[in-house]
């Protein structure tokens, strides 16, 4: 074979490759999905994508799989930039298996997460796989083992993110459950354990694919999604502006954007936005939205556990991870699900040198025989272990009410915040005013002539004396009480006074969070 034969030989194999099968293809965009070549185009910058191991095909011989050695085997690897910045990526292809793993595909996955770990880089996996390979039996298992172990050791050092896009089901769901954010599209993407047919033969359950692992479900009721998209193109979309505020590894920082609204100016409106009843709800989102850069905030888990905000802002261009209690539900209380949550995101941020702000306005923490029952000791002390473990700067605010132990867990200063900052209407006291007077002054107010009256001095005494900010700012536990206009400012410079931070944690394996 001369030259010119084997450059054609070349070609063929590369048309071969990039063509596929039209039928299954077809069938593929009938569902609304793109193909794995195609989810890498939406993606990466045009012209970026550099692919590895194309011509991988699988080894086995049992039940036949000799005959259909396919190119590739089922999932497309390789390397590119998202505005410039370099990733790693790896497409699960349907089209070929049904996109199930084996050896050698598993083998592909692992060689593009050895290498974004050698070069610092994010790893993203497009997902969209029927499970295991049965017919290649345990090796297909210890595939998915090398994935997972691959998954923990990177936990940390670059972000690993998912994209939901077809089926991902039994043991394939947990490489994307220990990557630190999942992202689905709505009707295509399902991640369970075991799938209907399954469920209806054991429990007799009938339950549909959405009901039981759509990115409905996973993203408010099990909170296993971090973003659920209407479709494929909303999902890549999302992905995309994920990675605006993720830096590329944990030895850097977050890409900083010039321009951007004052980072100084006086935000007016602020004055006048607390209720004076300061048991009336309002949306803290309204008060994100004033703080933050353009009025930009990339919720995360949205529709799971709504009492607790989190999401992504930026501040004078600076990424921040923002953490913030929702009056709008559960009056802001801090609950199983919220401390869970809030204590994920607080150690993504601070595994990747993103500055946490967090919004206060906290009456304590639910009560119940449920949340009692349920482990509210045990996963509400994760939201404290993560804000005391987390060594990147710590702003602040508290808006409203800070009532209880829940005020020492919102990074207040004696679990090291750097900057504590108080609007006059802050209320931080060991509990609401009513409940404390009810308890304290027991006997006087069943005494008095006139309970009622008795019990309204009472009360208004104790906020001035115990629930207002100043108490805690003569103490220290306050940096300074301000006009709420006054709150981007104060935090924009914050941020800059901070970003030097260091600090140095005693020498030890890890720590031991109350999983």
């Amino acid at each position: 074979m001369n030259t010119e034969e084997r450059l054609e030989e070349l070609d063929k194999r590369l048309k071969e490759l990039k063509t596929g099968d039209s039928k299954k293809k077809k069938k593929q965009r009938e569902k609304g999905k793109g193909t794995a070549r195609e989810r890498i185009e939406q993606i990466l910058d045009s012209g970026s994508f550099v692919e590895t191991d194309a011509f991988v095909k699988h080894r086995s011989n049992n039940f036949d799989l000799d005959k259909k050695r396919i190119v590739g085997d089922g999932v497309v690897t390789g390397h590119g930039t998202i505005n410039g910045r370099v990733v790693y990526i790896f497409s699960q292809d349907f089209t070929v298996f049904g996109g199930a793993l084996g050896e050698a595909y598993a083998n592909k996955i692992c060689k593009i997460m050895d290498l974004a770990s050698k070069m610092g880089a994010p790893v993203i996996g497009l997902n969209d796989s029927g499970g295991a390979r049965i017919q290649e039996g345990v090796a297909s298992l210890g595939g998915y083992a090398e994935i997972f172990h691959r998954n923990v050791a990177l936990s940390g050092v670059v972000p690993q993110i998912s994209v939901i896009l077809g089926p991902c089901a039994g043991g394939a769901v947990y490489s994307p459950a220990m990557t630190d954010f999942v992202i689905m599209a709505e009707g295509t993407g399902h991640m369970f354990i075991t799938g209907p047919d399954v469920i209806k033969t054991v429990t007799n359950e009938e339950v549909s694919f959405d009901e039981l692992g759509g990115g409905e479900t996973h993203s408010s009721i099990s909170g296993v999604a971090h973003f659920s998209c209407k479709n494929e193109e909303e999902a890549l979309d999302r992905l995309k502006n994920l990675m605006e505020y993720l830096p590329q590894n944990n030895m850097e920082k977050p890409v900083h954007l010039a321009g951007g609204d004052d980072a100084f100016e006086e935000i007016h409106s602020l004055d006048s936005f607390m209720p004076d009843n300061s048991n009336e709800p309002y949306d803290m989102k309204d008060i994100i939205q004033s703080i933050f850069d353009l009025g930009e905030f990339l919720e995360v888990q949205a529709d799971w556990a709504k009492n607790m905000i989190v999401g992504f802002a930026r501040l004078n261009g600076q990424s921040v991870g923002v953490v913030a209690n929702q009056p709008m539900h559960l009056a802001g209380c801090l609950d199983i699900n919220s401390s869970i949550k809030g204590a994920r995101f607080v150690r993504f941020c601070d595994a990747f040198n993103i500055p946490l702000v967090t919004l206060v306005d906290v009456p304590g923490f639910l009560p119940g025989k449920e949340q009692e029952h349920g482990g509210i000791i045990r996963h509400g002390s994760k939201l404290l272990y993560a804000f005391s473990e987390a060594t990147v700067p710590k702003l602040t605010v508290i808006t409203r009410k800070a009532y209880g132990g829940a005020y020492d867990v919102m990074a207040s200063k004696h679990i090291r915040a750097d900057l504590n900052l108080a609007w006059p209407t802050a209320e931080i006291a060991v509990m609401g005013a009513e409940g404390a007077v009810n308890i304290i002054f027991r006997k006087e107010l069943k005494e008095s002539e006139d309970p009622d009256k008795k019990r309204n001095e009472l009360v208004e005494e104790y906020k001035e004396k115990f629930a207002s900010p100043y108490v805690a700012a003569e103490m220290g536990y306050i940096d300074a009480v301000i006009h709420p206009r006054e709150t981007r400012m104060m935090l924009a410079k914050g941020l800059e006074r901070f970003s030097s931070k260091r600090e140095q944690k005693p020498n030890r394996k890890h720590g031991n969070i109350p999983l």
